[in-house]
């Protein structure tokens, strides 16, 4: 009996350990999220991190090893909203974009998403251009954000183009996608300007109607 109960202990200590080494996963990659936007990628630093997830900065190097590779990851998690492992493409928001057979209702419906994304990815995208210019780490990463942006407006250009309805070229809508979202402008019109996101959705469904059908 005992060498049962041991073994069922010793399972739970093992689900328990695992929980807390995800929960603490979790809180480091938000802290990092939020301190990256708010002081800079560069003058943010691992214990910095640690200390606003209250963690042991050992924790955090068990967990990521570097500050690029938790970069990394607090962009993946900005940019999809959570640290689930699907990829964007494939959440149902971005499937029932490309399942609307209208394109210009597509256009539209792809403007109110991307305006999320903005919202949710623009201060951290900006904290990695700010530090692009003097780290390597930094700069990598910001051709691989733009990277698979531009892999990501292909897609949509590519089932545009399947529709019969585009007046541009395929290579066209892709490079005006991605020129129109890589943050910019949401943080001038609505950062700064002060338009709501839905003001801004529908304007930038508007251009895209009008620029690309």
């Amino acid at each position: 009996m005992s060498q049962v109960t041991g073994g069922v202990k010793r399972r739970y200590d093992s689900t328990r350990r695992q929980q807390q080494a995800l929960e603490n996963r979790r809180r480091i990659v938000r802290a990092a999220c939020e301190l990256f936007a708010e002081r800079g990628y560069g003058r943010t630093t691992l214990a910095d991190i640690a200390a606003s997830a209250g963690v042991a900065v050992e924790t955090v190097y068990a967990a990521f090893k570097n500050k690029p590779a938790l970069l990394h990851r607090a962009w993946d998690v900005t940019v999809v909203g959570d640290d689930c492992d699907i990829q964007l493409l494939d959440r149902p928001e971005l499937r029932e974009v490309f399942d609307e057979p209208d394109l210009p209702t597509r256009l539209r419906k792809l403007a109110v998403v991307n305006t999320g994304l903005m919202r949710r990815t623009t201060a951290l995208r900006r904290a990695v251009e700010d530090a692009a210019a003097t780290d390597q780490a930094a700069a990598d990463m910001l051709a691989e954000i733009d990277r698979q942006r531009l892999e990501s407006m292909a897609a949509h250009a590519e089932a545009a183009q399947a529709t019969g309805r585009l007046g541009v070229s395929e290579v066209e809508c892709r490079d005006v996608l991605w020129t129109t979202t890589d943050g910019s402008l949401w943080h001038g019109l609505v950062r700064l300007r002060g338009w709501t996101d839905e003001r801004y959705a529908r304007w930038l469904g508007d251009l895209w109607v009008a620029q690309l059908t």
